[in-house]
């Protein structure tokens, strides 16, 4: 019997399936900051060092919580992720999708590619629906606090997470045998058989990955923001994407309508293929 084929959504985390940067539901109040003052000091660690914006965050993290007297472990972590708001939509969006693919013979797994923290996400409310998240960690010590960073995941090292799904790879420090050949028709999930949803300019190297290989690109946007519906209409014209949509994730959004369409796509590509080769 032939083998159901895969379909791997791949989602951008802050602005994409949540209205916001994590940080921002509940660590940058604890340590007595706005959102804006928090993001002023990161970028400005980053542009006095030439330092990467992701491990200046990651290092005002640190520090903000020892002079806060917060113990930065993975449980308090956690907490945080609980809190995230999500778009509308979002926490009935997985079981729907999968089973429409399910009515369709194919198979849904769902991803996460972020820039943010592992650990928040895993707190969140939808953790449980993603066959694995791809983002930033920390190195902890023997007490179990945070002590160092362990990933920091900037738009190119994204890029990088989407060899490691088509392969089957979920290991972050595996830089061996993503880099290995392996033919198109051997890969767990190729490329065309990828959706790739994002919400800005950190997410336009695997999102023009995506659509080079074959796959789709999805630009969502914040319904409420104007700029970012100007972002997202902007990377439709430059070609960066297929579609662009309001990151609204329920049955009756275009979003839905754009993703099932999709999989029908993939799916009788996916036939006439084993039919062919049957010839």
């Amino acid at each position: 019997m032939a083998r159901k084929p895969i379909i791997a959504l791949v989602y951008d985390f802050d602005g994409t399936l949540s209205p916001g940067n994590m940080q921002e539901f509940g660590f940058i109040q604890t340590i007595g900051k706005t959102p804006q003052e928090f993001w002023k000091m990161s970028d400005n660690i980053a542009i006095g060092q030439d330092a990467s914006n992701v491990l200046a965050y990651m290092k005002l993290m640190f520090d903000e919580a020892h002079k806060a007297g917060i113990r930065l472990n993975r449980a308090e972590f956690r907490q945080f992720g609980k809190h995230i708001r999500l778009f509308d939509g979002v926490k009935e969006w997985f079981s729907l999708v999968n089973a429409y693919g399910a009515s369709k013979g194919v198979k849904i797994e769902h991803y996460i590619n972020s820039s943010g923290l592992k650990e928040i996400i895993e707190g969140c409310p939808i953790a449980h629906e993603f066959k694995h998240i791809f983002a930033g960690t920390f190195i902890y010590n023997e007490a179990g606090e945070a002590e160092w960073p362990g990933i920091a995941v900037d738009f190119t090292a994204k890029t990088q997470f989407l060899f490691k799904i088509s392969k089957g790879i979920f290991s972050s420090r595996d830089n061996k045998r993503v880099n290995e050949s392996i033919a198109d028709e051997q890969k767990r999930i190729p490329f065309p058989h990828m959706i790739y949803f994002g919400d800005g300019q950190t997410d336009v190297p695997c999102m023009k990955i995506v659509n080079m290989f074959g796959g789709n690109s999805v630009a969502v946007y914040n319904p409420h923001d104007e700029v970012g519906k100007s972002v997202a209409i902007k990377l439709k014209r430059q070609g960066r994407v297929n579609f662009i949509t309001p990151a609204v994730y329920t049955k009756d959004s275009r979003t839905y309508l754009v993703v099932c369409a999709i999989i029908d796509k993939i799916k009788a590509e996916s036939d006439m293929q084993r039919l062919a080769a049957k010839m």
